[in-house]
Parts: structure tokens; C-alpha cells; sequence
């Protein structure tokens, strides 16, 4: 193994193809937190961590989680072991609570470094590669009509995608219904449907409506209330329909996976990298999900394609039932940070074989996002001393 020698933190701003339209705002720029590691044996490993619309979906932004990780996450794990994994991750708990996009970018960048230092894919890191490649969803958001009817077409007609989700919330329930019927009516027998409400629903809107969405011919629909609201998410998955229900944002923790299988209120969890704290506790939510007999979904902050690689790398390992993954955000995005992005072909994402994520960094497109445009924040270990500078 190798220690750890230095890292760097750096946020990136990338606008996006189109706006990206949810319940709590509308999405025109996607900010990152890039991390790089480097350790003792020359080996380089790249993380990011990014949060939909800033802080708007949880209680981190890019700049908190980049202030989390020199500040404390750096201090807990410099000089030690890359490949010690778990013991990182309770050294990271032990100086920063919560904080998981934070965690998360970290411990990517080190799976990254680690494996790119024993030239062997990451997953073989994480338990070996069951999937070859995962269905990939797309996600309808202009919040138009036509234009999503007109976007899914091309998808189906360039072959990458044949699952649709469509993003509600920030109507009236009954305009928002009118329109994912419209669009799932335009689609049936050509694609699967299913809906993103991001907890713009209480419990009784929930139940007068989920059910209007199942008769529309819609699959699966996340997270239609909030998400302290158990008890509405197990009322509807009580009721006798075809349709499915996801938990996305009442699921972080193995905890909350344990207390969702218990209470019946989820028949899917999506699973997130950065909201479960890294590669290895995404693996733990996913652990209590097949032994509760509960599917799964690869789901998406909308990362670059270091994000997005790092995550099919960890839900090709998985067990269990899935429904496919939604690492769409290489294509949202007006560039990429990686010299070449990963395969789609015939609806599929091929996961990539590596070394590390099997993506590489391209330095020059950082810096054209880089929000600084200056050095960047570095801090290494020599000989046990640890030293802050500027690089240029």
C-alpha cells in the first residue's frame, strides 16, 4: 500500500445544455468539488462531489464541502494509508459529523488512486464487477410538453435511452398529472415512464394523485413527500397498484435503509454516492435493500464524468433487483472534464474497465471551469509535517 502524500480541492462551474427544471428551482449551471489525491508511490486519484442547485437540495453546497475537506477531512486522514478504507472513513466521522458529499469525495479520490496504482479497475475494489452494463435513464425537465416529447424521440431515435423520468413538483398537482399523461400517452409501448416529485407533495395530495399517475402508465414515482414522512410513503406502498414507489431523500444512511425496510415505506431505494458518505457505505444501503427484498436504482447528482464513472463502478457490484441508473449528467453538461466520456449504446451505460473509474481527467478543462481561475489550495505530508501552500 501507499500513503497518503497530498491533496487538492478545487470548485468548477459548468452550465448545462438546457434548463433542468424541479420542484424547488430551475438548474442552468452545475458546480463541482473537485479533489485530487496523491499518494506516496507517485499514483493519482480524482474525486468530486456536487449537490443539485447548490444548497437547494440538501444541507450542502460546493463551497461548504471544499471548506469541510481542507479544514478537517485532509487533517483526519493525511500521512495514513489510502487503501485502509474503513478505517479512513471512521477517522473522517471522527473529526467532521454528517458532512457525507464531503466523505464522499474524499473516499473517491482515494478508490481512484488506489486502484490506478495497482492498474486494476475500482471495482475490484468494492466486491468485483456483476453488471456489464446498467439500462440508462434520461431525465425530461424543461417542463414543456413538446419539448420533452421532442427530446425523448431523439434519445429513442439515437438509441441511448428508453427510460424516461419526468421531473414535477412546482405546479399544481392536477397540471402536473395532465402533463405526465400527455407525455407517457405519446410514449407507451416505446418507453418506460416514471416520475420525480422531490417532495413537493403532502401525504393527501400524495394519495389523491399517485394513483392518477399509475393509471397515466407510470412505472415508478420518488419521493412524492417529504422526506421525514414515513408514514405517507408507507400508505403508498400499501396501495394495490403496479405502479412503485422510491425513497430518494429519506435515504442516506444504512439507518435509514433499515428503518424504511421496516416500516414498509419503499419498494426502491435510490441509491446516491454522495448522499450515502462514498463508495462503501453506498454499498451498505445497498446490503440492506436485498436483504429487505427491496430494488435499487443508480441515481444522480448530476455529475461530471468522474462522478458518474465512480458511481457505475459501484452499482455494477451490486446485488439484488435493480431498475437501472440515470448517470446522465456527462450529456446535461456544455463540457466534460475527462478526455473521453463513457459508452452508451443501445440504451445502455457500458461500465468502464479502468484503471480507477476508466476515465481520465483532462487538466485543461478544469481549468477552463475552475471558479477561481487562480492556484489551487494544496496541502501535503514530509516526513510527518503537514504544510499548506498556494500552487500555481
Amino acid at each position: 500500500m501507499s500513503r497518503i502524500l497530498s491533496f487538492q480541492t478545487r470548485i468548477i462551474d459548468i452550465p448545462t445544455v438546457r434548463p433542468h427544471k424541479l420542484s424547488f428551482g430551475s438548474i442552468q449551471q452545475q458546480s463541482y468539488c473537485i479533489v485530487r489525491a496523491e499518494l506516496a508511490s507517485g499514483a493519482v486519484g480524482w474525486g468530486e462531489a456536487a449537490t443539485i442547485g447548490g444548497a437547494s437540495w440538501n444541507e450542502e453546497s460546493p463551497e461548504s464541502i471544499q471548506h469541510a475537506i481542507q479544514s478537517y477531512l485532509i487533517p483526519a486522514v493525511m500521512g495514513h494509508e489510502a487503501g485502509e478504507f474503513e478505517t479512513l472513513l471512521q477517522r473522517m466521522d471522527k473529526s467532521c459529523r454528517g458532512n457525507y458529499f464531503a466523505k464522499s469525495a474524499v473516499e473517491m479520490a482515494l478508490i481512484d488512486a488506489v486502484a490506478r496504482s495497482q492498474g486494476i479497475p475500482a471495482y475490484q475494489l468494492l466486491g468485483g464487477k456483476l453488471h456489464q452494463q446498467l439500462p440508462l435513464a434520461w431525465t425530461l425537465a424543461t417542463g414543456d410538453v413538446d419539448k420533452d416529447l421532442e427530446e425523448a424521440t431523439r434519445k429513442l431515435a439515437e438509441r441511448k435511452h428508453r427510460i424516461f423520468k419526468i421531473k414535477i413538483g412546482a405546479r399544481r398537482p392536477e397540471e402536473d398529472v395532465a402533463l405526465v399523461t400527455e407525455i407517457a400517452k405519446a410514449l407507451a409501448g416505446h418507453a418506460k415512464i416514471t416520475v420525480d416529485v422531490n417532495q413537493a407533495w403532502d401525504g393527501n395530495t400524495a394519495r389523491r394523485y399517485v394513483p392518477e399517475l399509475a393509471h397515466a402508465g407510470v412505472d415508478l414515482i420518488e419521493q412524492p413527500v417529504a422526506q421525514w414522512n414515513t408514514e405517507a410513503m408507507a400508505s403508498l406502498v400499501a396501495m394495490p397498484m403496479r405502479t412503485l414507489i422510491m425513497a430518494d431523500e429519506s435515504i442516506c444512511s444504512p439507518q435509514d435503509a433499515y428503518a424504511l425496510a421496516h416500516q414498509h415505506a419503499s419498494h426502491v431505494f435510490s441509491l446516491k454516492v454522495a448522499k450515502h458518505g462514498g463508495l462503501h457505505r453506498t454499498r451498505k444501503v445497498a446490503a440492506v435493500a436485498e436483504a429487505a427484498d427491496i430494488g435499487w436504482y443508480g441515481g444522480t447528482m448530476l455529475e461530471t464524468s468522474l462522478g458518474s464513472a465512480a458511481s457505475a463502478h459501484v452499482f455494477a457490484t451490486l446485488a439484488g433487483t435493480h431498475h437501472g441508473c440515470e448517470l446522465f449528467g456527462p450529456q446535461l453538461l456544455v463540457d466534460d472534464i475527462v478526455e473521453s466520456q463513457m459508452i452508451v449504446r443501445d440504451f445502455e451505460l457500458v461500465i468502464p474497465d479502468g484503471p480507477g473509474y476508466g476515465v481520465t481527467v483532462d487538466e485543461a478543462k478544469l481549468a477552463r471551469f475552475d471558479r477561481a481561475r487562480v492556484g489551487l489550495t494544496a496541502v501535503h505530508v514530509d516526513m510527518g509535517r503537514q504544510t499548506a501552500f498556494k500552487s500555481n
